[in-house]
């Protein structure tokens, strides 16, 4: 069924399966959550109350889709395993995060606490659930060294970050990679039947993102507000995607792990097209645009911190290796962006339209 993001033996898989994701409070969790709602999986969350407010969480009432939901800390592993070995869950999305790049140079401690023993203790809590199966680790784009190439970075690139958010990124891929060496070893999966791989995926755009210091939350509060948007850095590329993108590849890499094991172990990428790694200016633009009214400053100065200037992701493996494509431009994840944050203000039934953007993705055609 060559076209689509999501076919009937995607449903059939997820169909009544237990899944456990953390993070399930923030912008992606809550996206997953819901999109693994409506294929009929059992959802169970594990996180922290809502980073922001409002949130995805709260607006679209992504607790009434789950079959539990636990309020906790992953560095609280007791609790972490507790809720993990109930859920019975098969599969593991692991998006709990520190995830502001800014906000790492504010709390580097807390950011390596975080993402780096964070990971390490769902992991090892994974090592108590009989009945896992797959477990995905969601990092970043940005946890490559980068050395602001002009081409996209691949998954054998090597390591690193300049900020403590980067760094903690890769350090989360290195601490994967062993407990994947060290426990859930390809060569022993017949013992331990668990597959575990990490997804790395570009700056993700989409309605209920209500984060601090990032470009998209801040462009359409201004806008709401009729203020000009102030942008840092307006030459800067980003690998820019809507939400649903990466999450896309995140359900058919945890699926594949699932029925071929460990095989499908490894790094992978999640990217927009090619053409979509667009200048922040140009993106602002076409917000603007899109909102109908609305100006910016573009001579506002940062504050010192470094922030790259141009990364990109070369997604040929997955496009290859797991016949994963995007399917959204970004004039198309922007219009959907700019059409839930209007419902917003509208007071709409935004869980309605978070399900329908999904079933409208689902039936998209791949950008060639």
């Amino acid at each position: 069924m060559e076209g689509l993001a999501v076919t009937p033996s995607d449903r059939v898989f997820w169909e009544g399966r237990s899944v456990f994701v953390t993070g399930h409070t923030g912008f992606k969790g809550g996206w997953l959550s819901l999109w693994l709602a409506s294929l009929g999986a059992r959802v169970h969350g594990y996180a922290l109350a809502t980073p922001t407010e409002p949130s995805l969480f709260g607006t679209a009432r992504v607790a009434d889709r789950l079959a539990s939901s636990t309020t906790g800390d992953i560095a609280d592993l007791d609790r972490l395993r507790s809720a993990l070995v109930r859920s019975e869950a098969s599969v593991l999305f692991h998006l709990a995060a520190q995830p502001l790049v800014r906000d790492s140079y504010r709390l580097p401690v807390e950011t390596y606490a975080t993402n780096v023993l964070g990971t390490a203790k769902v992991l090892e809590a994974a090592r108590s659930l009989p009945s896992l199966r797959s477990v995905v680790v969601v990092t970043t784009d940005k946890c490559y060294e980068n050395r602001e190439w002009c081409w996209g970075y691949r998954e054998e690139e090597p390591l690193g970050g300049h900020d403590p958010y980067s760094s903690s990124k890769a350090c989360a891929e290195l601490v994967t990679a062993a407990y994947r060496r060290s426990f859930f070893p390809p060569e022993r999966y017949g013992d331990h039947g668990v597959a575990v791989a990490t997804a790395r995926a570009g700056n993700v755009i989409g309605g209920g993102d209500w984060a601090s210091d990032r470009l998209v939350p801040d462009c359409l509060k201004a806008l709401a507000e009729g203020r000009p948007v102030s942008i840092r850095n307006p030459a800067s590329i980003r690998p820019w995607q809507h939400v649903l993108e990466p999450l896309s590849g995140y359900l058919l890499l945890g699926r594949r792990l699932v029925e071929e094991g460990p095989d499908r172990g490894e790094a992978w990428n999640f990217g927009p097209a090619e053409g979509d790694d667009w200048p922040v200016e140009r993106l602002v633009e076409g917000l603007c645009a899109l909102w109908g009214e609305g100006r910016y400053d573009r001579s506002s100065c940062g504050d010192g911190l470094h922030e790259a200037a141009y990364l990109r992701l070369d997604c040929a493996k997955a496009r290859s290796g797991l016949g994963w494509r995007p399917r959204w431009n970004l004039v198309e994840a922007l219009r959907r962006t700019v059409d839930w944050h209007r419902a917003y203000l509208r007071g709409e039934d935004l869980q309605a339209l978070c399900l329908t953007q999904i079933a409208d993705y689902e039936r998209g055609k791949r950008v060639s």
